[in-house]
């Protein structure tokens, strides 16, 4: 019995030894890539903001400044909330490394945050752990890399398909893929959530059909739809808890009653 108790002990230190290892491992890790993603930060956004400048010093074509400013006030008093939502949003799922790569490379909706669920998905990932840390920013890496190389390669092609592309046969199909890539993709979470789901989306598919002028603004129309599915999972999340509250006062009161 004494052999015993030492094995479980002794297991029960390796363990915790482990876990302890991990999380070194894991606070080393998310310390490098906040410094990583900083500097990337700031090298992504010198270059995306200096090139178009450059080019105007290089090629004397520089735009009027006051025209400029005011255009960049007026872009920016609609993008920054939106853009500060996303970030509430998409940060937890995406973890510290993916948030860096994805909001520095953009597409987050149509490519980053399907590729993350994805890829979730297959591991078993949950939010918040070091698992989706690693998944999300593995996923989110290879995602960049693909649609790099794929534009590229869309570039080098982009003469020679010219023909192909305008064609008016192939124009409806062109104007259909991202409906049909989407919709697939969503009905795999619609089921997941069928009660979250159906409030926002039966408002905006009406907002939609009633108003055509919004569906071109999808990126603003997240926002009300994404605070109306996480007002809806946080009443469902009480009403289940008020429930089991209930149900373990009923069984208390069975085990008295049969006490």
């Amino acid at each position: 019995m004494e052999n015993i108790n030492l094995e479980n002990a002794a297991e029960n230190i390796e363990v915790s030894e482990q876990e302890n290892e991990k999380k070194t491992y894991f606070e080393h890790y998310n310390a490098r890539t906040h410094v990583y993603g900083r500097l990337g930060l700031i090298i992504g956004v010198i270059l995306m903001v200096g090139f178009p400048f450059a080019m105007g010093l290089v090629l004397d074509a520089m735009p009027d400044m006051n025209a400029f400013l005011k255009g960049i006030i007026q872009v920016a008093a609609l993008y920054i909330p939106s853009c500060l939502v996303e970030f509430l949003i998409y940060t937890p799922m995406l973890g510290a490394g993916g948030s860096y790569l994805a909001f520095i490379t953009g597409n987050l909706i149509n490519m980053k945050i399907p590729c993350v669920m994805n890829s979730r998905d297959i591991v078993g990932a949950k939010s918040g752990t070091p698992e989706n840390e690693i998944v999300s920013t593995l996923s989110i890496a290879a995602s960049a890399l693909t649609t790099t190389a794929v534009i590229a390669i869309g570039v080098l092609l982009l003469i020679p398909l010219q023909p192909v592309l305008s064609s008016p046969v192939l124009a409806p199909a062109f104007n259909n893929v991202v409906p049909a890539l989407f919709g697939a993709l969503a009905y795999k979470y619609f089921r997941k959530g069928v009660k979250i789901a159906v409030l926002p989306l039966l408002i905006m598919t009406v907002l939609c059909v009633v108003m055509p002028s919004l569906i071109g603004s999808v990126g603003f129309l997240v926002i009300p739809s994404g605070a109306m599915a996480i007002g809806v999972a946080w009443l469902a999340f009480k009403s289940d808890k008020k429930k089991e509250e209930n149900k373990e006062e009923e069984n208390k009161q069975e085990e008295d009653l049969n006490a």
